[in-house]
């Protein structure tokens, strides 16, 4: 990588001005407190097979007095994490038998549409509540919208040094147990499209482990949501249907939040986040917060090599173009992108939504990038596609993310969510950013751990991860005779839909898939500047903001 990308965070990450939310304390519960914090210590964990050993073995390790704060999408209490015992809801009975306490706060949509699915929250809280913990179902959402953020965090008042939080796009429920060899026969619950992706589905997923002063932060994301929720159940409606038994319980008050915990390392975490503009609104984001968008937008501007994102939903026009801007910027930029073979699940109409909104963004790139842009999907060697679940992001091998949001309108201004974006203190361009990169090439390339031949340059490594696709794609066209060539790279294929198609699906796909929860007037093209651009806006109420201000275009997990 060139000088260009050995810089100070303030180049790559948002400052609190540029995250334009000034009603929440984030960035500011310190005089002088930069808008990310110093000295962590980010562990990427790759697929559920290695994350869920680790949550196990943390959760293991609360003592009386501790804290443990979890924020989910679905939990499955009885999934079984690490063997027989290591059910969500026998390690909260562990917990908080031995003393310490446990707050969570657990989406739950007004409309339950998939009634297998989100009940599971209300049979956890209900589990929780009895053994003494504290629950918040929070509804606090816009109208088919969810909370989407995954984060637990662990907090040790005798032992700072080992309070750790856990984030990214790993649901503790059925599906998300498989292996780095992806045969699926990690999980023996499932819940994905069998006729797509076979008996035992495969699933490839990423979370990130934290140590530092960044847990704090993590915790605070927490708190401003547990105290805005608390502040609505204290209201006359909410008293109201408590009087006649269909309200919830008033969410208790909190620990006092503790320090931060002390450095524990050299990377740099910056949390970006997701909140849609809501009435009324969040008491710590009032006109919602986006500051996902902001902080890929930022990233984008000093990219200048190669782009690696991995990404359950990129079909999102309106990202693509943000992505599309910095490719005509950087004739040298290349882009290489990763994605699942189908869509989870669904019936005909959302898979058409789906195929028609992905066939749009990835002409964006395309059009922006020519040859420069390639599209992978992942394979076992069993010749069956992996569904693939990470939102993972790479820059020029400085910048890394990691989170619960996907590159798609959806998880950029209607959603919450939560992503970590990591640099490296010492090390800019041989890094975390770096080894998360190789990591994830090593697995899709079927490689052993350590091999990074031909893969320590990013550009001799695109031609590596090109050349496997098309063996592996050679090796189908002939009829799959000869044996199967290392690695799980397929070129993924542009499903172009026909125009009577398009009439219906691209407005379904903005009104219902991928619905826009950004102010009206955020949504408004700014004629001043190309497509794509970074529009500064000024307000009476906040400091100036980036945004993307390209053309605006639901699937959850």
């Amino acid at each position: 990588m060139t000088e260009t990308t050995r810089t100070a965070p303030a180049e790559w990450f948002l400052t609190h001005a540029e995250r334009d939310n000034p009603w929440s304390r984030l960035d500011g519960r310190d005089p002088g407190s930069t808008a990310w914090s110093e000295g962590n210590l980010a562990q990427p964990l790759i697929d559920g097979a290695e994350y869920f050993p680790r949550l196990v073995a943390e959760l293991a390790d609360v003592q009386a007095g501790d804290q443990v704060y979890l924020s989910a999408w679905i939990v499955d209490q009885n999934k079984q994490l690490d063997g027989t015992g290591t059910s969500m809801r026998e390690q909260f009975a562990r917990v908080l038998r031995d003393g310490a306490s446990v707050h969570a706060l657990l989406w739950w949509p007004y409309l339950d549409l998939d009634h297998d699915l989100v009940a599971a929250n209300r049979e956890l809280a209900s589990s929780l509540r009895d053994m003494g913990g504290s629950v918040v179902l929070d509804q606090r959402v816009r109208p088919a919208g969810c909370h989407h953020q995954k984060f637990l965090v662990i907090r040790r008042p005798g032992r700072p040094e080992r309070d750790v939080a856990f984030l990214g796009g790993i649901d503790p429920c059925p599906s998300r147990l498989d292996r780095h060899e992806h045969h699926g026969d990690g999980d023996v619950q499932l819940s994905i499209d069998r006729r797509r992706y076979g008996r035992r589905p495969a699933w490839h997923d990423a979370h990130l482990e934290v140590r530092g002063p960044a847990v704090a932060d993590v915790e605070h994301c927490f708190r401003e949501r547990w105290q805005d929720a608390a502040i609505r159940l204290r209201g006359p409606l909410s008293r109201l249907r408590r009087r006649f038994g269909r309200g919830e319980p008033e969410a208790a008050e909190l620990p006092a939040q503790l320090p931060p915990p002390p450095r524990s390392g050299s990377h740099s975490v910056q949390l970006l986040r997701t909140y849609p503009t809501k009435h009324p609104p969040y008491l710590f984001a009032r006109r919602g917060e986006r500051s996902v968008a902001r902080g890929y937008a930022k990233a984008l501007q000093r990219a200048r090599q190669l782009v690696y994102v991995e990404d359950q939903f990129l079909w999102s026009p309106m990202v693509a173009e943000v992505f599309a801007a910095a490719l005509r910027r950087e004739p040298e930029l290349r882009l290489v992108a990763v994605v699942p073979a189908h869509p989870e699940k669904g019936g005909a109409v959302e898979v058409a939504t789906c195929d028609a909104a992905q066939d749009k963004a990835l002409r964006l790139l395309y059009a922006a990038g020519g040859d420069r842009v390639d599209v992978f999907e992942l394979e076992n060697d069993r010749g069956l596609p992996t569904y693939l679940h990470s939102k993972v992001c790479v820059m020029d091998d400085s910048w890394a993310a990691v989170g619960s949001a996907n590159l798609n309108r959806r998880s950029w201004t209607y959603d919450s969510e939560l992503t970590a974006a990591v640099l490296d203190e010492r090390q800019p361009t041989t890094g975390f950013a770096r080894d998360l990169r190789l990591r994830l090439w090593r697995e899709h390339l079927g490689r052993d751990r350590g091999d990074d031949s031909g893969l320590a340059d990013p550009r001799d490594g695109v031609e590596l991860l090109r050349n496997a696709a098309a063996e592996l794609d050679a090796w189908h066209e002939s009829g799959r005779t000869a044996p199967r060539p290392r690695g799980q790279l397929r070129r993924h294929p542009r499903r172009a839909k026909s125009a009577a198609t398009r009439l219906w699906a691209v407005p379904l796909g903005r009104l219902m898939i991928d619905p826009d929860g950004r102010p009206l007037r955020a949504r408004l093209p700014d004629r001043s500047r190309d497509r794509g651009s970074i529009r500064t806006s000024t307000s009476a109420h906040a400091p100036p903001s980036s945004e993307p201000t390209c053309e605006p275009e639901r699937s959850r997990s």
